[in-house]
């Protein structure tokens, strides 16, 4: 079984964690009403995918 051999250092320990950190999801134009939605996904104003009608949306 694998043991370390030495403690790992404060320094060493922080620079493998400071990889993680959020990124901000891509986001792009709907092509029918123009507001920004998740790529690849139903726009949740209009309810349009690639062009065409895919769920009914309420008018609010």
């Amino acid at each position: 079984m694998a043991v370390p051999k030495r403690k790992t250092s404060k320094a060493r320990k922080a620079k493998r964690r400071a990889q993680w950190k959020l990124v901000m999801p891509g986001l792009v134009e709907c092509s029918q009403c123009h507001t920004l939605k998740l790529p690849h996904r139903v726009c949740k104003e209009c309810g349009y995918y690639d062009g065409k009608e895919v769920i009914k949306v309420e008018a609010k």
